[in-house]
């Protein structure tokens, strides 16, 4: 009798996985946050197979390569839009090798690469960065967040708030936003302007074609 082989081709499918932690978290009552974060988090997914908050203040998600920064600085400007709040993440670009009952459980490069990111983002005094697992494409992607961390760190409430509605629903007017929000059209212009959404949306137009080519 011959021996039979089989063949076993793993497929490993190319995701992001973001971890964060709420900064200042413990100045706040949960409520006044987490809330908030989960509804956005139920628009990209199911938790716990998408997403999941734990240890009080941290979480992790993921999602689609080319839409990992957009994620990212979403959550920033919903994060912020809270006065004393702000967040720290780090995304990872990579493989999802085994897909557990919760993101916690899963693991793949983007999951290692996510974690190992996230670990040094204190020390680094860092609220965002990304590792594509290029080192070429890490170098040029953390050089260009860092320079935009230097204005959206310093996002104040009603700055991100108005990020945080243009990232949501970029079709809408000046008009349109001023009017959800009860102030004046020039006042959602200035803080528009202070908060320099035009380089928010060219770094965002610029990020996916740095990952279109990733490859497992």
């Amino acid at each position: 009798m011959h021996n039979r082989y089989v063949r076993v081709f793993r497929i490993c499918f190319m995701i992001a996985v973001i971890t964060g932690d709420i900064i200042n978290s413990e100045e706040h009552k949960g409520s006044e946050w987490i809330n908030v974060l989960k509804e956005q988090f139920l628009k990209w997914g199911e938790t716990p197979t998408d997403w999941e908050i734990y240890r009080g203040d941290e979480f992790q998600f993921k999602i689609a390569p080319k839409k990992a920064l957009w994620a990212a600085i979403h959550i920033k400007a919903i994060v912020k839009s809270i006065k004393n709040l702000d967040v720290r993440m780090a995304i990872g670009v990579g493989t999802e090798d085994f897909k557990g009952a919760g993101v916690s459980e899963s693991n793949g490069t983007a999951y290692k690469r996510s974690g190992r990111t996230f670990e040094t983002l204190k020390q680094a005094k860092l609220n965002l960065a990304i590792d594509t697992g290029n080192k070429k494409e890490n170098q040029s992607l953390n050089l260009i967040l860092k320079l935009a961390l230097n204005f959206m760190d310093e996002w104040t409430s009603v700055s991100a708030e108005v990020i945080a509605i243009a990232l949501s629903e970029p079709n809408r007017s000046q008009q349109e936003i001023a009017a959800m929000i009860g102030i004046q059209q020039s006042a959602v212009s200035q803080r528009q302007k202070r908060a320099r959404l035009d380089l928010v949306m060219q770094l965002l137009d610029y990020y996916p074609q740095t990952v279109k080519e990733m490859k497992p």
